[in-house]
């Protein structure tokens, strides 16, 4: 359910806007989509896991608060994530 150390150092590496760049709004809006993704693959064989639904409404709420911080600061750059993740609004 959680992603490995070297796969959210990749995610980090691939959305970072600069070296070393571990906070912005990006790498967090990827690395919460990457636990979005795994998460609901988990639902797909385990229905009933509401403990871990809680968790993904969490993370999920987590994004959203992210990406209109984002969107209030550069309308482009929302765009831009939304396009890149493949989030629906």
């Amino acid at each position: 359910m959680s992603i490995t150390a070297e796969r959210k150092a990749e995610v980090i590496k691939t959305n970072a806007n600069k070296t070393g760049d571990t906070g912005s709004p990006e790498v967090q809006v990827a690395i919460l989509s990457e636990r979005i993704t795994n998460l609901t693959e988990h639902f797909k064989t385990h229905g009933k896991d509401n403990h871990s639904r809680r968790g993904l409404l969490k993370l999920v709420s987590t994004r959203r608060s992210l990406l209109d911080y984002v969107k209030k600061k550069d309308e482009a750059r929302y765009k831009a994530l939304l396009e890149k993740h493949n989030i629906r609004r």
